[in-house]
């Protein structure tokens, strides 16, 4: 699906218009699971289809949605310093040691956003925050997420 949002610049869209984008695709797709952008993200894009995702899937509407996650986006989180709230904690982790090193590789594509490091977005950066979060919850290599909403 082809939008013609302005980069950087989705404050200047009505929240409303990105919704109607949102409801389409959930229209289309039926998902039951929803990631997101977390709401306390320092990139205005992200927070705006944040809002977005939330104000298109309410529960009312979309009741194939069960579940509704919020993931970091390593540099937009953590060059806020926690000082857009809500602040990003994570109470959900799935285990991806076995498919970090794929995970990294396929980032590949999105050229521009991975970078060389030390920037948070580099490969050894987010090799390291999976390492991170993986340490916390006993395994190698783990992806964070917020949990938003589960219905079952």
């Amino acid at each position: 699906m082809k939008n013609n949002l302005p980069d950087n610049r989705f404050d200047t869209v009505p929240l409303l218009d990105v919704a109607k984008i949102i409801e389409k695709l959930l229209d289309d797709l039926r998902p039951e699971v929803i990631f997101t952008h977390h709401g306390g993200d320092l990139n205005i894009d992200n927070v705006v289809v944040h809002r977005a995702v939330l104000t298109a899937a309410r529960p009312m509407v979309y009741d194939s949605v069960k579940k509704i996650r919020m993931f970091e986006v390593p540099s937009s989180i953590d060059w806020a310093f926690e000082q857009f709230k809500p602040v990003f904690r994570p109470n959900v982790f799935v285990d991806i040691s076995t498919t970090l090193e794929t995970k990294l590789q396929a980032l590949e594509v999105y050229e521009g956003e991975v970078r060389a490091f030390l920037h948070p977005r580099s490969k050894n950066a987010l090799r390291a925050i999976a390492q991170r979060w993986g340490s916390l919850v006993g395994c190698k290599a783990s992806e964070a997420f917020e949990l938003v909403r589960k219905t079952e």
